[in-house]
């Protein structure tokens, strides 16, 4: 009786999900067609073999199992075998899916990482209940409402942090040398930050995104309103920062591609009906008037940040620098089952504007730049020209007159005392930004800082064309 309610509900499950993909006769009647020469196979057979092995897993293995999980292994196991990036989704594992892609959730707002057993806290976001509480970088969290955080997960703590809007949680924090206190704080609503961004010095604006949720179109132009504000509508220029972006929703790929276009083809997917193919345009209106941009790449970037980064190559609006792509060119669409979880299944296949497909094969950059560490040798102490006896003055220097010499004193030399890159920068340039502290460190970073020369290169280029 239980086996043959069991093949019911998996014949009903089968054709519940054949309607909500538009399973038509005429797909059935061409796939038929072009198996011929394969034998039939016959598809209750095929439920009846599953339900035979169900039921002696359930009889036999060594420990007892539970139905439902043993469907959802199969399930997943179905989906899995297609390919990399189809899988089946619980109801728990849906919820924290449509949380990343909406943005947004009710929670403290600090971003967290795991040390030695504890929560430690990376940052607290502005303007959410952490901020306002006085949390600080670097602070350890060792209890979530009394209940030591020693033996969770970082998951685990998360969730326990996270909850309904208004609802109270208490931490035991640990900071520094000071005794442990508590901080009782009110969950309010949290927006995930994809963008960031910050100013770099010669009025160049750096935005790093790092998936594409629902806010990251509208982020994005946050972020560059407040880089024109910041340089006074003397913008030279974008460094856009993908790399190790996973990607995310496709319609915000479209929108962030569409922001610096003019116009042409954004991409385009074909799926298993030809029929079915779509295609999206951009519809005019650069956000930075056509300013230079440079797209960091590397092979953690994929999906969306893959369709905006081969868009702007091809349209010959940015220059890529980094390394490959990661190379997922197929589209999953997110397929809800009332009362369960939903499946992600993949639908298509998307092709940039020249028409090529990056699956399994990636974007290749503009300009190739592995990540390495610079390190800056001694100063050279070569002597210049001007240093050479009875060496010609510069006729621009007043009457034709070599510049005076002085020789030094104690207050020079105190002022000749080297300083280090980050007191020079702070001083020429005060930082500017979405964040407390820089995201983007051009002397840490190899990638970032050849970006930024060429940014300027670029944009030293365009000023002198447009002067002429």
């Amino acid at each position: 009786m239980f086996r043959q309610s069991l093949l019911v509900a998996t014949a009903l499950a089968a054709g519940m999900v054949i309607g909500t993909l538009a399973f038509s006769p005429a797909l059935v009647q061409a796939e038929s067609s072009a198996t011929t020469d394969a034998p039939p196979v016959n598809t209750y057979e095929q439920l009846n073999l599953f339900g035979e092995v169900f039921e002696r897993v359930r009889a036999a293995y060594v420990e007892p199992t539970k139905d439902d999980q043993l469907v959802e292994a199969a399930i997943n196991g179905m989906l899995t075998s297609l390919d990399p990036h189809s899988s089946y989704m619980n109801a728990k594992e849906y919820q924290d899916m449509q949380v990343q892609t909406k943005g947004e959730f009710g929670g403290l707002g600090i971003e967290v990482t795991m040390q030695d057993g504890l929560i430690k806290v990376v940052t607290p976001m502005d303007d959410t209940p952490a901020a306002k509480a006085g949390m600080q970088p670097g602070d350890l969290i060792a209890q979530i409402d009394g209940q030591p955080v020693q033996g969770l997960t970082l998951n685990e703590a998360v969730e326990k942090m996270r909850g309904e809007i208004g609802s109270s949680v208490t931490l035991t924090v640990l900071r520094g040398d000071q005794d442990p206190f508590e901080v009782t704080l009110k969950r309010a609503v949290i927006e995930l930050k994809s963008v960031r961004w910050e100013l770099e010095e010669g009025n160049i604006g750096y935005v790093r995104i790092t998936s594409f949720s629902e806010k990251t179109d509208n982020g994005l132009r946050a972020a560059v309103d407040e880089l024109k504000k910041a340089t006074k509508g003397e913008l030279a220029g974008l460094v856009l920062d993908m790399r190790n972006n996973p990607g995310g929703l496709l319609d915000q790929a479209i929108a962030v591609s569409d922001d610096f276009l003019e116009k042409g083809e954004i991409v385009s997917t074909r799926g298993r009906d030809p029929n079915d193919a779509q295609r999206w345009n951009a519809e005019g209106g650069d956000i930075i008037g056509g300013k230079p941009i440079i797209v960091l790449i590397n092979g953690g970037s994929a999906s969306a940040s893959e369709i905006v980064a081969g868009a702007l190559q091809d349209h010959a609006r940015a220059v890529l620098i980094g390394t490959k792509s990661f190379g997922k060119g197929s589209v999953q669409s997110i397929m809800a089952i009332p009362g369960h979880g939903a499946m992600r299944l993949t639908t298509a296949r998307y092709y940039t504007p020249s028409g090529r497909s990056i699956q399994a094969t990636g974007i290749d950059p503009d300009i190739m730049v592995e990540q390495a560490k610079v390190e800056k040798l001694g100063a050279e102490k070569r002597p210049h020209e001007a240093d050479l006896k009875g060496a010609l003055a510069n006729p621009g220097n007043g009457e034709g007159e070599a510049a005076p010499k002085t020789e030094p004193n104690a207050e020079q030399d105190a002022a000749a005392t080297p300083k280090t890159d980050a007191q020079k920068k702070e001083e020429a340039v005060p930082f500017v930004g979405s964040e407390r502290e820089q995201i983007a460190r051009p002397d840490d970073d190899f990638q970032l800082a050849r970006a930024i020369d060429l940014l300027r290169g670029l944009s030293l280029i365009q000023g002198k064309s447009a002067a002429n």
